[in-house]
């Protein structure tokens, strides 16, 4: 395909959102692949620039580099739809529904696929956190708009849930409550709908939070994850179903999770995760013989 078929490419990065630093470094990763393949690209930062430079700067198409709010949850898609600017990933629902960990899990039970126990607490609002360690045993704690695991944490007790809930709250005014799983943490890379190798995720740390994921040396990742072909067939397929519920397309990454007993359960979908030579999705598509180059011109071709 000849690379002036695309035209002019901004790829979308930093922003203002508390990934900001995770999406410059996908970002400059993406953009470097674009170059080094002849693409006509250019980094565009709606935190430093107005969006609508985009249209002065002659841009034909968008790769969304962008992480959390602003760049995942639909605002930016819009916005582009607007202007009339073809863009990678999932549309504005599709983006909204994922970004929600609340109602990507209403969702999910809804249809019958498998998450674990729940309930959501808001800021403001009367709740007993007794009651509820009480009735869930640990839990953990998410902000139901954030992601990269950030204002996330355990908790084992009433005290270090109220504590937990203190920090999430400075996150977001709606806080996920979802059952602890003792087990091992899993992903389903998704690129044109169609689900590439488990990866399986190994820390140390408890869970795999932002330290485990951008900072430890002490995660491991397997690729293919070691899984009977049945359990990988099973999990491929809850998550395809999974991202397709929500209304993502094009490529995004479902997380999930086994407990000790073998069963599977459904964390969340993620429609625009890290894109750098180490992130999961290049490393699912690098199993299934795709370069890190190779895979960003596949996401670029959605937009033709």
């Amino acid at each position: 395909m000849s690379q002036k078929q695309y035209g002019k490419v901004a790829v979308l990065l930093g922003g203002n959102s508390a990934e900001r630093e995770v999406s410059l470094n996908s970002g400059s990763a993406i953009l470097n692949a674009l170059l080094a393949n002849g693409v006509d690209a250019i980094a565009f930062d709606p935190k430093e620039q107005e969006l609508t430079e985009l249209k002065t700067l002659g841009i034909d198409r968008v790769f969304i580099a962008l992480h959390g709010r602003g760049g995942e949850d639909g605002t930016i898609q819009g916005a582009l739809e607007f202007m009339g600017l073809p863009y990678t990933g999932s549309g504005v629902l599709g983006s909204a529904l994922a970004m929600d960990k609340v109602r990507c899990k209403q969702l999910f039970v809804a249809n019958d696929l498998p998450t674990a126990k729940f309930t959501t607490v808001k800021k403001g609002e009367d709740f007993n956190t007794e009651a509820i360690i009480a009735e869930f045993g640990a839990v953990m704690v998410k902000p139901s708009h954030e992601g990269s695991s950030i204002g996330m944490a355990k908790a084992n007790s009433a005290e270090e849930l109220n504590s937990a809930l203190e920090n999430a709250f400075t996150f977001d005014d709606e806080v996920l409550l979802e059952q602890w799983i003792t087990g091992s943490e899993y992903t389903v890379s998704m690129l044109n709908d169609q689900a590439l190798s488990v990866i399986e995720m190994r820390t140390p740390r408890g869970f795999y939070d932002y330290e485990a994921k951008y900072k430890s040396t002490t995660t491991s990742y397997h690729c293919p994850a070691d899984l009977a072909p049945s359990e990988t067939e099973y999990l491929q397929r809850i998550a395809t179903q999974a991202f397709a519920l929500v209304g993502a397309k094009d490529w995004g990454r479902v997380d999930a999770m086994r407990d000790e007993n073998g069963q599977f359960y459904l964390l969340e979908v993620n429609t625009v995760p890290g894109m750098t030579e180490k992130s999961l999705v290049p490393m699912a598509a690098k199993d299934s013989g795709r370069s890190f180059g190779e895979l960003v011109l596949e996401i670029l071709d959605s937009t033709l």
